[in-house]
């Protein structure tokens, strides 16, 4: 069977998913279209602004476009939040206080933020004096219920935490609706303090966003799904007022808090990349679903499983050896706009304990909406693959990987 022969036969097999996806993307970009117009969106809000940038209407619209879209009561979006791990920082430290107990429901985070909660002597909640406590997940990746019922009639927590994405694990995403029965649970088990998501790979996947279920923080980064491509930088923090003011006062100070921040070059991408966000979050879904389906027609087990659709846009490959893992990665890089002619190397990137090696030809740099895929060198050798701002790309892509591997 050619390469194109495979790709067609996995279209038709996953025809029903790409119809479904499609209906979510125009539920989408409804919601989208109509958190703009009643912010009455207008190109002032594009404008640059400097110095302080008290009464930055671009600034202060943007957010509450954000909190519309989100089902929120408050967001900040800014630039000046750098990555994910960053704007999840911010969170956790806006919130949380000295002698603050922490709940990790969804067993050990992803490892750039294990840094920001356990490290010693570089200015980790461990060192302000932030107790934690892990609730590892069912051998089935589901939470462990029990364990965090006991967890909870034990000792005081502030904030539960909830990471909705895989990580570098083999689970699969939490969909909003398993997350909305987290929040039920902890609800329903006494708990008053603050459900937290980190919600990076999961914006516009669902028709639903955390907020709307339940949380009352979610986190994410701008070159990840709500940037759309177009965002060059940046992430969000959104949910209840109260909580979001608290970050705001630790993203810059207690005695101005949201009130200053400025941007010099201006918002325009920022507004127009969430505008097309909902459909290139689904071009990525339907891309995913695509290379799934090519690598597990080659004998390649991999998650999820295409039965369901996705609840974030990532998707976990398992490979035999490091060899085939490499050859993946870089047949990712190869079919790549940007930089396809570079031969990738596994590296010690910071935050990670082990190699890790990233094809991200990006037109922004490391932008996972993007077509990318990165992988830690250490058994069980497991390929993340995420992104495609086109359908057509990331066919593309899966043809040339198709016949590189096949």
């Amino acid at each position: 069977m050619t390469a194109d022969e495979r790709i067609s036969a996995q279209e038709r097999r996953l025809a029903e998913q790409f119809a479904r996806v499609d209906e979510t993307a125009l539920f989408n970009q409804e919601k989208v279209l109509n958190a703009f117009k009643e912010e009455r969106v207008a190109l002032r809000h594009f404008n640059p602004s400097t110095g302080y940038g008290y009464g930055d209407e671009g600034r202060e619209t943007l957010g509450r476009v954000y909190a519309r879209a989100f089902g929120a009561e408050r967001a900040i979006v800014s630039p000046a939040l750098l990555s994910g791990t960053h704007a999840l920082t911010v969170a956790l430290f806006g919130v949380l206080r000295p002698h603050d107990r922490i709940l990790f429901l969804t067993g050990t985070p992803y490892d750039t933020i294990r840094g920001v909660i356990w490290g010693t002597g570089n200015g980790s909640l461990k060192d302000f004096g932030v107790e934690s406590d892990v609730s590892e997940l069912l051998p089935s990746g589901k939470p462990d219920y029990a364990r965090a019922e006991k967890l909870l009639a034990e000792k005081e927590y502030k904030m539960v935490y909830i990471q909705r994405s895989r990580g570098y694990e083999l689970r699969d995403a939490f969909t909003v609706g398993e997350i909305g029965e987290m929040c039920a649970f902890l609800r329903g088990h006494g708990f008053r303090g603050c459900i937290f998501v980190d919600n990076c790979y999961g914006e516009f996947v669902e028709k639903r966003e955390p907020t709307e279920a339940g949380a009352d923080l979610i986190v994410g980064s701008l070159i990840k799904n709500p940037g759309g491509g177009l965002a060059p930088t940046g992430g969000y923090i959104a949910g209840s007022a109260a909580y979001v003011q608290l970050c705001e006062n630790r993203l810059t100070a207690p005695s101005v808090g949201g009130e200053i921040g400025s941007y010099a070059y201006g918002y325009q991408p920022f507004y127009q990349g969430f505008f097309l966000a909902p459909h290139v979050v689904a071009q990525a879904v339907k891309g995913g679903l695509l290379i799934g389906g090519c690598m597990e027609s080659l004998g390649y087990e991999n998650f999820p499983k295409l039965d369901k659709l996705p609840a974030d846009i990532t998707r976990a490959i398992r490979f035999r050896t490091e060899k085939e893992l490499t050859a993946f990665i870089q047949s990712v890089q190869d079919v790549s706009p940007v930089d396809s002619f570079v031969k990738l190397e596994a590296w010690d990137m910071p935050g990670y304990d082990c190699k890790v090696i990233m094809a991200a030809g990006t037109f922004v740099a490391g932008a996972s909406i993007e077509l990318s895929a990165d992988a830690p060198i250490r058994e069980p050798f497991t390929a993340y693959f995420q992104g495609g701002l086109t359908y057509e790309h990331c066919k593309l892509a899966c043809r040339e990987i198709l016949k590189k591997l096949a």
